[in-house]
């Protein structure tokens, strides 16, 4: 007889761990950290969702990870304009250090290892936009986590 992976099981072995930080207003021209990041971790998915209407504000996202002993701080996402975008609208990077991709629905096939450090964003202008983020990782070291900020 055949046994059924439940989704979370199935979604833990294909993707790893899954940790969702709660919908925030984006930053108004400053640094937001959203994941902090335990030891070595292979991210396979980080994904914004809009939860409130992004104002009309010209307003450009940025997504850095910053490792914490080395002080270097690389783009996951270079500006990516998220103005006027709707509730429901996916963000997510297509390629470390590239644009982002916004759409109701995305496909991101890369993985990011970080060490120990931050996962933040910023933005240049003020927006009354809110985001909810999602991370998927897999510990690359033991004990390696990632949680929200």
């Amino acid at each position: 007889m055949a046994t059924m992976v439940s989704g979370k099981s199935h979604r833990e072995l294909t993707q790893g761990f899954r940790v969702d930080r709660a919908a925030a207003v984006l930053p108004a021209t400053t640094v937001q950290t959203i994941f902090t990041v335990t030891g070595r971790v292979i991210i396979t998915t980080l994904i914004g969702e809009v939860t409130t209407v992004c104002s009309a504000t010209a307003t450009n996202l940025k997504i850095d990870a910053v490792g914490t002993a080395s002080g270097v701080t690389t783009a996951l996402v270079v500006n990516s304009l998220v103005t006027s975008l709707t509730v429901g609208t996916q963000y997510c990077y297509t390629t470390l250090g590239g644009s982002a991709s916004i759409s109701a629905a995305v496909n991101q096939g890369n993985e990011t290892i970080m060490p120990t450090g931050t996962i933040r964003i910023t933005t240049d202008a003020t927006n009354t936009g809110a985001m909810r983020w999602t991370c998927t990782y897999i510990p690359l070291d033991d004990g390696a986590n990632i949680v929200f900020a």
